[in-house]
């Protein structure tokens, strides 16, 4: 029994890591129609953003609230990052999905060859906070900490999120614009501010991702937010597009089913079990929408 509550409350603190890379990305696409292969990057400022300013900025550190800020610096930025990802380089080319790919993969390459350059290609060891490295007991079951800080940030940025999106204006304008973007458009409404606070807010959530990822697993390299990334583009695609509630389901699935994969089948075999669930996914809707037209 207590394993079991181990696994799960480890395949939650993945799935939430997962969540926090896929939310925003998820936003992205389902507004914009923007695959944003850059997302990745973002994460990486927000890992490298607080690694640095663990060692460097007045006041961070791994003590006390030193953690927090130095998080709060690399949100800021990978927030900063989308932004002007958003201003400079896909807002001339909405109309040009094929150069969006290709601006968004080449931004990617260049970032991850930047960090390589600057930083170095071998994994950095991460500042973790002292508490993180401690255990709670849930239930009779030893849970390291750092899973419930994931658990706890990835509920908060979805009741963030939601809220946002239920009670705001620009939420509003958001949620309007993934129904039905040349409407609000035509009723006048500057759809522009919406699409770079909506690039914002995904680099803000990918950079949190890196900071609480380094945490997680102790190190960061520059080829940490590409493969993050890949899991989130299934959790996305599981979820459905634009829907934050959906993507954080399919956020907590694929990291239950790949840790309980890892532990009850063979270690390895979580991936390979993760793409058999997204094949399962698209093969239901394809059988389901078939029926529906027929």
């Amino acid at each position: 029994m207590r394993d079991l509550i181990l696994i799960t409350l480890t395949g939650l603190g993945l799935g939430a890591l997962y969540y926090l890379v896929a939310a925003g990305l998820s936003l992205i696409f389902g507004l914009m129609d923007v695959l944003n292969f850059a997302h990745g990057a973002f994460l990486a400022a927000g890992a490298y953003g607080t690694w640095w300013a663990a060692g460097h900025l007045p006041g961070a550190g791994t003590r006390g609230w030193g953690f927090v800020l130095a998080a709060l610096f690399g949100v800021a930025l990978g927030a900063a990052l989308g932004a002007l990802t958003e201003l400079t380089l896909i807002r001339p080319l909405y109309a040009r999905p094929i150069r969006q790919v290709l601006v968004t993969v080449g931004l990617a390459l260049a970032a991850t060859a930047l960090l390589r350059a600057v930083a170095g290609a071998d994994p950095l060891r991460f500042p973790k906070p002292g508490w993180t490295a401690r255990t709670t007991r849930v239930a009779g079951a030893t849970v390291p900490n750092d899973r419930l800080l994931l658990i706890a940030a990835a509920v908060t940025v979805f009741a963030a999120l939601y809220l946002f999106l239920r009670t705001t204006r620009y939420g509003l304008i958001v949620r309007a614009g993934v129904q039905d973007r040349a409407m609000v458009t035509a009723l006048g409404i500057d759809v522009r501010r919406a699409f770079t606070l909506v690039f914002a807010i995904g680099g803000a959530a990918a950079a949190l991702a890196g900071a609480l990822g380094g945490v997680y697993f102790e190190s960061i390299n520059p080829d940490q937010g590409g493969s993050l990334l890949i899991f989130a583009f299934i959790v996305v695609v599981i979820g459905r597009l634009g829907s934050v509630t959906g993507t954080a389901v399919a956020a907590v699935a694929v990291g239950l089913v790949q840790q309980f994969a890892n532990y009850y089948a063979a270690s390895g075999l979580g991936d390979l079990s993760v793409v058999l669930l997204l094949a399962a996914v698209l093969l239901t809707r394809r059988a389901t929408l078939t029926g529906s037209l027929a």
